[in-house]
């Protein structure tokens, strides 16, 4: 288990909270992950702090980015769902208010789209966060899409060139892919790297 991923955990909880703290850092290490494990964790969070400023409220923010993917089966297509009723059991139990939980629960649903509505702040900043990888240098950004594919070695590699270009077009055909003002500037190399991973599908 990470002793530094435990450390953020218990500066965001508290100490009381070693247990499911424990627990959440166990599901991002499960074996069939390839992309979304405690690394992707870390990065989202060193993200979220990198982006803090423009949230509402930067510790929702965390709390949620430690649930995103705290139910991850690449066979299943519920796992924000899953991860969000995850949070909604597990955060009262933390002496976490209701309307705290509901706005978790709120941001980890919101990672099925990655759309937050204009004025959403903490989705805004979750949501850049999270898809922060797209924008990464050349190398890194290659090294997680061979990831990804390694967590659909199940899928047949035509089935996954025509899905994953699908994802991919429909990113790009968005807008803006970021929404909080301190992501903006990943829009362009996010772009860059899409493109070229579709030109290599």
């Amino acid at each position: 288990m990470s002793s530094h991923l435990m450390a953020r955990w218990r500066a965001l909880t508290g100490p009381g909270a070693d247990r499911l703290g424990a627990d959440l850092i166990a599901r991002y290490g499960e074996p069939h992950r390839r992309y979304h494990t405690t690394a992707h964790l870390e990065a989202v969070l060193d993200h979220v702090d990198a982006l803090a400023g423009h949230a509402g409220d930067p510790d929702l923010v965390r709390l949620a980015a430690w649930f995103h993917d705290a139910v991850y089966d690449p066979q299943r297509g519920d796992n924000e769902e899953r991860s969000a009723r995850m949070a909604e059991r597990a955060l009262p139990e933390l002496g976490l208010p209701s309307p705290a939980v509901a706005a978790v629960a709120r941001l980890v649903r919101l990672t099925v789209t990655h759309a937050p509505e204009s004025g959403d702040a903490d989705g805004a900043v979750l949501c850049d966060a999270d898809l922060a990888i797209l924008a990464a240098p050349p190398e890194v950004y290659a090294a997680y899409a061979a990831a990804v594919r390694e967590e659909y070695a199940f899928v047949p590699d035509e089935a996954f060139r025509t899905g994953r270009a699908a994802v991919l077009r429909s990113l790009l055909d968005l807008p803006a892919i970021f929404h909080s003002a301190g992501a903006s500037v990943w829009e362009g190399a996010a772009r860059e790297n899409m493109r070229g991973e579709i030109a290599c599908l």
